[in-house]
Parts: C-alpha cells; sequence; structure tokens
C-alpha cells in the first residue's frame, strides 16, 4: 500500500523514535519502501530562520527585512545545524559530510541573500524580493532534516532516496506540481523509502499564500500527484475528544474517526489537524487522511474521511480558543434597512479580516474575529457608518460531531456552563449542527472546556 506521509518539527527533533516508530516499526526489510515521507524542519529551526511563530520573535528574514545586518544571524543559525548534526551522531549519521552538506548549502543562500539586499538598497524592488528571501531562507530548514534523516537510513543500508523540492540549483520556472512530478517521475516507489522536503519551491511561491503551513501543503500537493491509498500525519500527540493540558490527559480518548468537514471546524478555532487549504486536495480526491501519534506506533490513531458520519449521536471533540475578539456593531437604522450587513462585510474585505462567527438582531451585528487580525483602521472605519462599535476580547468554545443533532444537547451544554457560572456571552450552529459554539468569558475559557467535557464529553 503505498502511503505519503507527513512527519511534524517536534516528531522529527525526537529522530531515533521517528526511525523507530515510524520508517521501521512493525515492517521487516522487504516491507520499508513504498513510502514518502514529508519532512518539517526541526524543532524551532524555522522560527530561527523567520520568527518565532508564536511570540513572533525576529529570525534571520526580519533582520535582513529591516535592513540589518543579518550575517551574524546566518552564522548562528549554521552553527545550531551543524549543532543538530552532531546531536544525531550516534544514529549512524556522518557528521563530516552533514556539516559539509549544509556548510555548503548556507553558503550559496548567502549569495543569493546578498544579491537580494543589493537590490532592496535600490529601492526598485521591495516586496517581491523579500518574498523571494523568506522563501529561500524557509527551504534551508527542511533541505538539512531531510538529508540528515536519508542520510542516516542510508548509512544503516535502507532503500532511502532524498527528494530535496527546495530547487536550490534548478532554475526552471516549474509551478510547485511540476516540481513535484517532475522529482518522482522515474523514483521506484515500491522499493524505495523517499524522503521529500516539506518546502517546494515554485513559480506561484508557497509562503505567499500558505506561509508557515506550507509543508502540509507540499504533503497534500505530493499525495494528489502520487494517488495514495492513505495520506498520514505524525504529529507528537493524538487528535483527543478534548486538550489534555486543560481537562486531564485522564479525561480524553483518541478521536478514532471523523470527516473533513470535522477538520475544517477544527481549523477555524486553531486547533489545526491539517491545514484546511491542505485538507481540500485530499478530501476532493477521496484520499484517507490518518493523524497518529509518533510516540505511540501501535495506535491507529484517527482516521478522516470524506463521507464519515458517526452511527452513534455523540459530541466527537470539545476544543475552542481564548484568542478572540468580539466586534459589536450597533445602529438603530438597522431595522428594515437592506444593506447594513454587506457595508460591515466589505469594510473587512477591504481590510483583508475574516471572522469566525457572526450573529445578528434588529439593531446590532455581532462579529468574532482573531484578535491577532484586529486593525483599529477598521474600527475607524466602521464607526464612520454606524452609531455605536465596541470591542471585547472573548473565547469561544465548541462542540463538534459528525452526528450530535440531538434533542436536549445544546440544553444540557448549556446547563453545564450555567452550573459551572460561566455567563454565555452569545451562541450559534448552521443547520447542520457539526459545531455548537459558545461565546464567554476570556478568563472562563478553561472552565468552560472542563465542564463540557464533564457533561457531553
Amino acid at each position: 500500500m503505498l502511503t505519503v506521509e507527513k512527519i511534524g518539527g517536534t516528531s522529527m527533533s525526537a529522530l531515533a523514535e521517528v526511525i523507530d516508530n515510524i520508517i521501521c516499526y512493525n515492517r521487516t526489510a522487504d516491507q520499508l519502501g513504498n513510502r514518502v515521507f514529508v519532512v518539517s524542519a526541526f524543532s524551532g529551526v524555522t522560527n530561527r530562520l523567520l520568527e518565532n511563530k508564536k511570540t513572533k520573535a525576529p529570525g534571520v528574514y526580519h533582520k535582513l527585512a529591516n535592513g540589518e545586518d543579518y550575517h551574524e544571524a546566518v552564522a548562528g543559525m549554521t552553527a545550531h545545524l551543524v549543532e543538530l548534526n552532531h546531536q544525531y551522531a550516534h544514529l549512524g549519521l556522518d557528521t563530516k559530510k552533514a556539516d559539509e552538506f549544509i556548510g555548503a548549502h548556507i553558503a550559496k543562500a548567502l549569495t543569493y541573500l546578498e544579491s537580494a539586499t543589493t537590490m532592496l538598497a535600490s529601492g526598485y524592488l521591495n516586496e517581491g524580493i523579500l518574498l523571494a528571501a523568506r522563501e529561500i531562507l524557509a527551504s534551508i530548514g527542511e533541505t538539512h532534516s531531510g538529508y540528515l534523516l536519508a542520510s542516516i537510513l542510508q548509512q544503516r543500508g535502507m532503500p532511502a532516496k532524498f527528494i530535496d523540492l527546495a530547487g536550490f540549483d534548478d532554475r526552471r520556472p516549474l509551478t510547485i506540481s511540476e516540481r513535484i512530478s517532475d522529482a518522482f517521475k522515474d523514483v521506484d516507489l515500491e522499493n524505495c523509502i523517499c524522503i521529500a522536503t516539506g518546502y517546494a519551491k515554485g513559480t506561484e511561491g508557497i509562503m505567499r499564500e500558505f506561509d508557515r503551513g506550507y509543508s502540509e501543503v507540499t504533503f497534500s500537493k505530493i499525495a494528489e500527484i502520487l494517488k495514495p491509498q492513505e495520506a498520514i500525519i505524525h504529529k507528537e500527540y493524538h487528535l483527543s475528544t478534548a486538550d489534555p493540558a486543560l481537562v486531564g490527559i485522564e479525561n480524553v480518548q483518541p478521536v478514532g474517526n471523523t470527516n473533513y468537514d470535522i477538520a475544517d471546524q477544527l481549523a477555524d478555532v486553531g486547533m489545526e489537524a491539517i491545514h484546511p487549504k491542505a485538507a481540500k486536495p485530499l478530501e476532493m480526491g477521496g484520499i484517507h487522511l490518518r493523524i497518529k501519534n509518533t510516540f505511540e506506533p501501535g495506535h491507529p490513531g484517527t482516521l478522516i474521511t470524506r463521507d464519515y458520519i458517526s452511527k452513534v449521536k455523540r459530541v466527537e471533540v470539545i476544543t475552542g480558543t481564548a484568542q478572540l475578539l468580539l466586534i459589536d456593531i450597533y445602529d438603530p437604522r438597522m431595522t428594515g434597512n437592506v444593506g447594513s450587513d454587506l457595508q460591515i462585510m466589505q469594510l473587512f474585505y477591504a481590510h483583508n479580516i475574516s471572522y469566525t462567527f457572526k450573529v445578528t438582531s434588529a439593531n446590532s451585528i455581532t462579529i468574532v474575529i482573531w484578535e491577532s487580525d484586529f486593525k483599529p483602521e477598521l474600527i475607524d472605519d466602521l464607526e464612520l457608518k454606524f452609531e455605536k462599535v465596541t470591542t471585547e476580547p472573548v473565547a469561544m468554545v465548541c462542540l463538534l460531531g459528525t452526528n450530535m443533532d440531538q434533542p436536549g444537547l445544546l440544553a444540557k451544554a448549556a446547563t453545564a456552563l450555567a452550573k459551572a457560572e460561566i455567563n454565555i456571552i452569545s451562541g450559534g450552529f448552521a443547520r447542520g449542527k457539526v459545531n455548537i459554539q459558545f461565546l464567554v468569558a476570556r478568563e472562563q475559557f478553561k472552565n468552560a472546556i472542563i465542564a463540557l467535557n464533564k457533561a457531553v464529553g
């Protein structure tokens, strides 16, 4: 059975477990092939190259973009990658060759970056050059991790092939899909362990649209082209019925089965099983997606399919986020006035801001966005058209399930929140009832998740 599998950065950093629990687990020597592994950079490396994903602390890219001296940061990055090489020497890595490989690779990247800074200094080309620099830097992490894993497997006598989709030495103007097709066209998949980079170079620029979600997009495009029987994502945790860090590991269990609609709902509140744009080609192609825990290889994990509907009415996942902002737009002229909602949406579109939740009443429309997307200019523009605009930090808690349209569930959930002395600011669900949402005060987020997990989980 051909599989295309993605290994995340945290899992990659546990390289011994990746080899034992993923590559070799429960397989004889003649069963190692027919698998493509798409690897992320080792944990923290892309943060150093670009910026910290959570704290936004600047990496090499931001120094370059701000006109600062980035050479010291590149030298520090090189030293860190060399240190990682030696950290994995006990697995069989030839550290001398690995050090030479990454040194030469970064030296070449520096020549590209120095040309970019020269062009930036001219003042003629800014945005395009910066996007290109960001692509170049992002690719380094996956090229490094992919090379290391393939080299270790080869040293152990396994039929591993390194497929570097970064295209550093390829001047052909290929799209991402064309590059992937070209890279795999002569590969004997049945007898090969392919180690492919999570970054893929293409004329469209994979980071322009997907930014830090690019490795899952590469994974998805490879699956779309190779049409495996199953696509697998290996994470450092199970996709669980609730967050064990909030409710306790003893109060959750892995989600056995769900569908792509629920995967989209999860992504909408920041709990990504897979990037929604990466999920679509898999869903449309009828490719099943499995989420597995790297550190529990014997567990089948969660199978996500296009048509799965639970035979039993139940809540499959309780989740949410505390990183939202409520925007309430009030105006007494809304009543009977056609187009108020349209005017609001046009302003959101103009400021390139999406929303996760919206409810309306006679004279007000309440919209919830990610707090990180907030722009004061949006509020200024709304206040020019409507009488009163207020904002409030909030949290959202959600009940998700493929078949949970059961009498009393909404009442049961609301009662659980009330018993925990949690006020519901707002709530809602679409007709399909795959996602029941409650807005609560941000400081009550954890208690709300715990209360719902006890009552309906």
